[in-house]
């Protein structure tokens, strides 16, 4: 996956990201350099999930994708202000529109993760717990 997962507009662009394992069928990807930006691609090539782990194998994000490769939904551990202003890790998600026939997406505001998303996700957080707290 280049481009941070891209189609590059038809240009060839590096992979960034490797497939390192795979957790209930959902391949977990990392970053081939390490010193490039954390977040999940914003478009699939080949599955409508993917996820991110730490370096010790518990959940970082977990990213889905639409049948047109674009991403729809994300849940994420780590500090939003919107929902806690300490700063401290906290699961939440994000949801991601398009305008027709548009690329271009617009991000929702951090969200708590709701119970009901939880318990059909939570089988892919490896070392979460619900309501999880850092």
């Amino acid at each position: 996956m280049g481009g941070n997962g891209t189609f590059a507009a038809g240009n060839v662009v590096k992979y960034r990201w490797e497939a390192v394992g795979s957790v209930h069928g959902v391949k977990v990807l990392a970053l081939k350099d390490k010193g490039l930006s954390r977040k999940l691609p914003e478009e699939a090539h080949s599955s409508r999930m993917y996820i991110q782990q730490h370096e010790d194998g518990t959940f970082s994000q977990l990213r889905i994708y639409d049948h047109l490769h674009r991403l729809r939904f994300e849940v994420a551990f780590h500090p939003e202000t919107d929902i806690d202003k300490s700063r401290r890790d906290v699961l939440h998600y994000h949801v991601y529109t398009y305008r027709s026939g548009s690329s271009h997406f617009r991000r929702s505001e951090a969200r708590p993760l709701r119970p009901r998303m939880w318990n059909k996700l939570k089988k892919y957080m490896k070392g979460m717990t619900f309501n999880e707290e850092r």
